[in-house]
């Protein structure tokens, strides 16, 4: 799995990134898995409402978690791993890196 540290910064276009996430209602509330090539709008769009569905209709809408892919293929072979996971073992991955459950949307987009 070819995994690209959060920490890296911002990609050119040649060198285009893919995220899988996890999007909670609260501390240890609803839990919501996606993968995006667009984080910051991909979430944006989840807290504004604009994502019709599961996120909408539980107020889904804090990025507590988030990794990183060079490979769309990767990203979404993680997503479908991790939604396979007990609740348990996703609520263990968020806390290792958010123990606060932190909206990291708002470090994304400073």
């Amino acid at each position: 799995m070819d995994v690209i540290p959060a920490e890296a910064g911002i990609h050119s276009a040649v060198d285009k990134a893919y995220y899988v996430y996890i999007l909670a209602s609260e501390r240890y509330g609803t839990l919501y898995i996606g993968v995006t090539s667009d984080i910051v709008k991909r979430v944006w769009q989840h807290r504004e409402g604009l994502a019709d569905g599961f996120t909408k209709k539980y107020n889904v809408k804090r990025l507590v978690w988030f990794e990183t892919h060079a490979d769309a293929t990767a990203a979404i072979a993680r997503e479908k791993q991790i939604k396979k996971w007990d609740r348990s073992w996703k609520i263990e991955l968020i806390q290792a890196s958010n123990p606060y459950w932190r909206d990291l949307y708002y470090e994304l987009i400073e």
